[in-house]
């Protein structure tokens, strides 16, 4: 191993950034979870529903009916849990496996952003993030005043991993040439005040919005790395992502970003917020400095090490699996999902299912709303392997009350980006006939048009 990294594997830090990292990540879940049971989702996604749409390998992830609620109050305590520091490494754990149960229960919920938060948990089971200002420490009268630097250039590497790839994504034809789908979602914005009937109204400031969103993803990482832009790339991040979240119904998403964003400034930084913390803790007469110190060090570091070499490899390559499959990406969607490409298309289709007796001929139309939500059909209505799920679903159902020699057939047309609508199924594939797998989709029809770009 060069000497150099081994050096840098040895360095250690103060354990502060790190502290102030899982206190803001902690309460950031907890909000989710509350604001999510809050507003009736759990419900309305997973309670409701009849049908619920699998991950292909996770199909024996589901909701368990009512008891769903005690999944999200698991991960709701183990957010608290973290937030304070208190048995944080069963906690972290709980919160990983609790919350990427929720993620996988159905598809149709997929966002980025839950898959970061899922990514982002497992990240942190393997970093001491409870090594200091905690409730763990008090408990073994203990602190740590340093840490090995990588636990806390390992997040940094992850947003920076985000943020890029959310950029190069952005480097295609429809994106920066054609301002789409910006061009299409900018202009419903009217009702803002200033700025909805004049900005959001002009090709002009489409074109620049995607510009700079492709810009401002490629670089921020390096602005907020560099102390000399740190505070500038910081009011960027701020600005950037409020702003977004006034132009878009996308949830915590801005907030996390916000929050990760503070990672990379300096001890200094964070030793302030914590004393404002301690200063709010006063009346609890919580001593946090009559703690022992020390050092801490890694019990397994050559299991850990190894463990993290794979995860950031995996970041790295997995979102290059669209390069397998022929056809254009936005089309198929066949590598989309995982790869933090983030609101670069609109798509839009409407999909009908006959179900047919091989034997006979005979057939009949399937309403879709006898099955599914407004929101899961929609999301159906362009996505491949929803459209197979659902088809294969559809038989089983039709199969258990009787019929015979089933066929399950799907027209189907999509629109992308603005263009005109275009077929998207095979109407001579038997989609019951068909398995999910990794392999290429041959019953989508081809696109007709190019997209160049990554």
């Amino acid at each position: 191993m060069d000497n150099r990294f081994k050096t840098y594997l040895n360095t250690h830090i103060h354990p502060a950034p790190l502290a102030v990292f899982r206190i803001g990540f902690g309460v950031m879940m907890l909000l989710s979870i509350v604001r999510f049971w809050r507003n009736g989702w759990i419900e309305t996604l997973y309670v409701l529903p009849k049908f619920h749409f699998s991950y292909y390998g996770f199909s024996w992830i589901k909701p368990i009916g009512d008891y769903t609620y005690l999944i999200f109050a698991l991960c709701g305590i183990s957010a608290f849990l973290i937030a304070i520091g208190l048995k944080y490494r069963l906690a972290i754990i709980m919160f990983f496996l609790s919350f990427t149960y929720i993620e996988l229960m159905d598809k149709t919920a997929y966002l980025n952003h839950y898959y970061f938060i899922s990514v982002l948990s497992f990240l942190m089971i393997f970093l001491p993030a409870n090594a200091y200002f905690s409730v763990d420490n008090l408990i073994k009268k203990k602190t740590y005043t340093s840490i090995p630097k990588w636990t806390v250039d390992s997040i940094k590497l992850l947003v920076g991993i985000v943020y890029i790839y959310a950029g190069l994504a952005k480097i295609n034809s429809d994106w920066l040439f054609k301002a789409m789908p910006l061009k299409i979602w900018l202009p419903s914005k009217y009702d803002l005040p200033f700025i909805g009937n004049s900005l959001m109204q002009q090709d002009w400031f489409h074109y620049a919005m995607s510009w700079s969103g492709m810009i401002y993803d490629l670089i921020i990482p390096f602005l907020l790395i560099t102390k000399r832009t740190r505070l500038f790339a910081f009011g960027l991040v701020v600005f950037f992502h409020v702003f977004t979240r006034v132009l878009f119904p996308i949830g915590m998403f801005p907030y996390i970003m916000i929050l990760t964003a503070l990672i990379f400034f300096d001890t200094d930084f964070h030793l302030r917020i914590i004393n404002v913390f301690k200063k709010a803790l006063r009346p609890l007469n919580v001593d946090f400095t009559a703690l022992k110190s020390e050092v801490y060090h890694y019990r397994r570091k050559n299991l850990v090490l190894p463990i993290m070499t794979l995860f950031f490899v995996f970041q790295i390559t997995f979102p290059f699996r669209y390069l397998l499959y022929p056809g254009e990406l936005f089309w198929t969607e066949e590598g989309f999902r995982f790869s933090w490409r983030v609101m670069l298309m609109e798509k839009m289709g409407n999909t009908t299912f006959k179900i047919v007796d091989a034997e006979t001929g005979q057939g009949f139309l399937v309403d879709n709303s006898d099955f599914l939500t407004s929101f899961q059909e929609k999301q159906m209505s362009f996505q491949p392997d929803f459209i197979l799920e659902y088809a294969h679903y559809l038989g089983d159902h039709f199969k258990s009350q009787g019929h015979k020699n089933i066929q399950v057939f799907a027209e189907s047309y999509v629109a992308l980006n603005g263009r005109l609508s275009q077929p998207y199924i095979d109407t001579n594939t038997d989609l019951y006939k068909e398995k999910e797998s990794f392999r290429h989709k041959n019953w989508i029809l081809p696109f007709h048009d190019e997209i160049k770009g990554f």
